[in-house]
C-alpha cells in the first residue's frame, strides 16, 4: 500500500509546490481559474491528485473551491485587506519577540543568503523577487521553532500577496531588499522593542503600497503559466505545505 501511495503523495506535493509559487510570484492572477483536467494534463497526474493539491491550497487560503464552478485564485476583498494586514502585523510582532538576540551564525547566515538571492533577482527576474521577499518572513516564522507560528505566518503572509496583487502599486524590490536587511541588523542587535518598530514599519510600508482600484494584468493561458512550474522546487521548506487534518 505505501508503495503505491508514495508517488501520489509526491505528485500531489509537485502540484501544489508549482501552483503555490505561481500564485505568490503573481503569475496565477487572483481569479484565475483552475481546472483539474488542465493542470493534470500537464503534470500527467488524476484528477484526483489535482484536487488534493488544491485542497492545500485553499485550505491556506490561496485557492477558492466553488461548487459545480472548479477551483480558482482567491480573491480577497479589499474591505478585509486592512484586517489581514494588521494580523500579520501581530504575528510578525510575534516573531521578533521570539528571535531577537536569539539567532545562531548558522540562521544569521541563512537570511542573509535569502536576502542576497533577493538582491540577484532583483531587476532581473521580478517574479521571483516578489516570492522571495515573501517567503523571507516565512523563513523567519520557522526560526521560531514553532510550528503554529509558522503555518500562520505562511498562510497569511501569502495571502497579503494576493491583495497586493490585486490591490498595490509595482512591487519594489528595492524596498523589500533594504528593508529586510535592517530587520536582520535589528535582530542581531538583540533589541526586541527595536526589532518590533522596524517590522512594523516595513508591515507599513508594504501596506501603504496598496491602491484601492484593482490593478489590470495580461491574460495567459494557464499550460503556458505552468510550463514554468512544473519542474519548479521550493527554495525554503514552509511548514504550512502539509494538508491540515480536519
Amino acid at each position: 500500500m505505501a508503495k503505491t501511495s508514495k508517488p501520489s503523495a509526491d505528485r500531489t506535493g509537485q502540484i501544489y509546490r508549482a501552483l503555490r509559487h505561481a500564485i505568490m510570484e503573481q503569475a496565477l492572477s487572483p481569479g484565475a481559474k483552475l481546472p483539474e483536467d488542465a493542470i493534470g494534463e500537464r503534470f500527467g497526474a488524476s484528477r484526483t491528485i489535482v484536487r488534493h493539491a488544491l485542497g492545500q491550497l485553499a485550505a491556506e487560503g490561496l485557492v477558492e473551491l466553488r461548487r459545480n464552478r472548479g477551483a480558482v485564485v482567491a480573491m480577497p476583498a479589499w474591505e478585509e485587506a486592512r484586517d489581514i494586514f494588521d494580523i500579520r502585523l501581530g504575528l510578525e510582532r510575534l516573531v521578533m519577540a521570539r528571535l531577537a538576540g536569539r539567532l545562531d551564525q548558522k540562521q544569521i547566515a541563512q537570511l542573509k543568503a535569502h536576502v542576497a538571492e533577493e538582491e540577484r533577482a532583483r531587476g532581473a527576474n521580478e517574479p521571483l523577487s516578489i516570492r522571495l521577499a515573501t517567503e523571507f518572513h516565512i523563513v523567519l516564522a520557522n526560526m521560531t521553532g514553532s510550528p503554529v507560528i509558522a503555518r500562520y505566518v505562511s498562510e497569511i503572509s501569502s495571502r497579503c500577496g494576493l491583495i497586493l496583487a490585486l490591490y498595490s502599486r509595482p512591487h519594489s524590490s528595492e524596498c523589500a531588499v533594504s528593508e529586510h536587511r535592517a530587520v536582520i541588523d535589528a535582530l542581531v542587535a538583540g533589541d526586541v522593542d527595536t526589532a518590533v518598530v522596524v517590522m512594523e514599519s516595513h508591515l507599513e510600508a508594504v501596506a501603504n503600497r496598496a491602491l484601492i482600484m484593482p490593478s489590470t494584468r495580461k491574460s495567459l493561458e494557464l499550460s503556458d503559466i505552468l510550463d514554468s512550474y512544473a519542474d519548479a522546487t521550493p527554495s525554503v521548506r514552509v511548514a504550512a505545505a502539509k494538508p491540515r487534518k480536519r
